[in-house]
This record gives C-alpha cells, structure tokens and sequence, in this order.
C-alpha cells in the first residue's frame, strides 16, 4: 500500500468529514517557491465542495515546504514519501481521495477562480469521463505561444489515434476524469521511465478502454514553463516523446489503424528532434552538427527555409547565429536558458 513508503501523513483538522464532490491530487518536488501561490488559488475557487491532497515526493527543499505549508496544514491532506517520481505521488494521493472526481494540479501552476466551476458544468453538459481546458503559458515561454492550444492544439474528438497523432493534446494541471475511471484502468503506471510519458500512457489507456474523454477551449489557468521542470528543454521534451512513442507500442495492442499513426508520428518526431537539435548545436556554435541535423530535419520538411539555413551555416556559420539572434531573440534566449548546466 502507498502508506508503506509514507513517513507521514497529516490529515487537518478542517478536512470535510463528508464525502467531497472533487479530489485535488498535488504533486510537489522543488515547488516550495510556488506552492504558496498554488494553494491560494485553489482556495480561491468558486467552487468549494473538494478536498486537497498533496504528496510530498521525497522533495529536497522539504524543509522549506513545510515551512510555506504551515498555515495550510489544518485544511489539506499531506503526505510525504520516499521519492518515487510523480505516478508514484499522484497514485498515492488517489488511494487516499474520496471524491467522485479527481482534479490534477502540479505544485507550480495556478487556477483562476472560475477553474472547478466551469470544469464540472462542462463535463456534466458534455457527459464526458474526463475533460480539460486550455491554459496561459507563463515564465520561461516563447513569446509566439501564449496558450498551451496555442504550441499543442486539440482538435476533434479526443480518442485514442487522436492522442497517438497529436491531434489532441491532454495538459494534466487542467484535467478533472471520473475516480472511478482511474480506478478501472489501473491508475498512473510507476514502472515506466521516469520520462513524462505517465500522464499520455494513463489518457491512452482510459481511450482505449472507452473512457469519454474531452475539453473546452475556455483558458482557466495559467501553466508554468520552467527550464528545469519536468518540461524541460525542446530537445530533452522530444526525446521523451520518442521513447514514450516506443513504450507505447511495446505496452499495448494497437490496432492497424494506430500502428499507422503511431509511425507517422514516430517519424515527425524525429524530424522535429533533428531540427532542435540543430538549433542546440547552432547556438553552441558546433556549426557542423548543426547542419548535420538541419539537413535531416528537412528531409522530412522539404522547407526552402531550411535549405537556405543549410547553406547559410556553409557560407558563413557565424553570420547564422547572429541573424538567428536577432530574427527569433525569444527563442535563442530560451534555448540558451534551458541548456544552462543544473
């Protein structure tokens, strides 16, 4: 059981003693600096029938939440375990929810007020299993994003090949499903690698088993972008999107359908990798590489843009990186920022 691995386990004293409408599952690891604001936010809501569990992953700045959780601690369920990464956390928190819903928020993000209101009344007009919403970017973003559907769109009906191609894309800090969902496909999977993909496998998986999953374009909260988050940088994101696709195909029996998608987008995934990796290697100054991996990222494009990148870097290397940073300064500051040494 999770409380094995529990050092502690402090249930406050204003906890609801009947059985809440929703379960809020935080995950917290480094996020002593956010959490503050998380709190208040949830605290904030429109919408008051929850309780909120937070877990405690074995974070190494628990000194310094425990200290920012004090005045909290009467009105929340905290537990802290042994670091077990985030499926390990979320799950925890989910054998002890006692709500019919379950809501997602990571120590670090943030809901507007109307966030569990308008969640709920969507997902009982659409008589859905699960939904989501969109969210405002914030910190270390690319100035050309400012929504989550703005860099990871959903389109269409959320089903399993539209999860498996992208075409729709579930962000976990705006996703409320049914408990009793989780319960039946057997929760997050702790046995992956430790590589983001826990959030997707769980969504596919309640896909595939015929949960309703959906979501509402409405932006009810604002989702942190940090370097050294779970995020990460562009090329560390698409590598793990590249093993998750593996693991996928490992894990699962697909049907012909989404084997087809599956190596479509295993293919566009590489190419995408090529191409952040060229721009990692342009910014480093490594001129060679970079349009090693330019030159195979457009094999797949077929961009002129990128062909005439390739021949800049061959004429003049150095004029490339200063038009780079002078035509995209956003993004060669936040690729410079994410390759920072920890």
């Amino acid at each position: 059981m999770p409380d094995q691995n529990s050092k502690k386990k402090l249930i406050g004293i204003n906890i609801k003693k009947s059985v809440p409408k929703i379960s809020i599952i935080i995950p917290a690891y480094n996020t002593a600096s956010f959490i503050k604001e998380t709190l208040d936010s949830v605290f904030a809501q429109t919408f008051q029938d929850f309780e909120i569990i937070l877990v405690n992953d074995g974070s190494p700045d628990s000194a310094n939440l425990e200290k920012v959780l004090q005045p909290y601690l009467d009105k929340i369920i905290y537990i802290e375990q042994e670091n077990r990464g985030t499926a390990a956390a979320r799950n925890t928190a989910i054998y002890a929810a006692r709500g019919e819903y379950l809501a997602f928020l990571d120590g670090d993000d943030i809901w507007f007020p109307e966030y569990l209101e308008a969640q709920i009344n969507v997902l009982n007009d659409k008589k859905c299993d699960l939904i989501y919403a969109d969210a405002l970017l914030f910190g270390d973003v690319s100035r050309k994003f400012s929504t989550y559907m703005t860099k990871a769109p959903s389109s269409g009906e959320v089903t399993a090949e539209s999860l498996l191609s992208a075409k729709c894309n579930v962000i976990t800090s705006g996703t409320i499903v049914r408990r009793e969902k989780i319960l039946q496909v057997g929760l997050f999977d702790e046995s992956l690698p430790r590589i983001g993909m826990e959030d997707f496998d769980l969504w596919f998986r309640l896909a595939k088993n015929g949960a309703r999953l959906d979501y509402q374009k409405q932006i009810l909260f604002k989702y942190r972008v940090r370097p050294n988050s779970l995020s990460g940088t562009n090329v560390a994101r698409i590598e793990r999107s590249i093993r998750g696709l593996n693991i996928i195909a490992g894990k699962y029996e697909l049907t012909a359908t989404e084997k087809s998608i599956l190596k479509e987008r295993s293919v566009q995934c590489k190419a995408e990798f090529e191409l952040e990796k060229g721009k990692l290697c342009l910014i480093n100054q490594e001129y060679g590489q970079a349009k090693i991996h330019i030159t195979a990222a457009n094999k797949f494009y077929h961009k002129p843009k990128l062909t005439l990148i390739k021949w800049f870097l061959w004429l003049s290397p150095k004029m490339t990186l200063r038009l780079f940073k002078t035509l995209r300064p956003s993004e060669f500051s936040f690729i410079s920022m994410s390759n920072l040494p920890k």
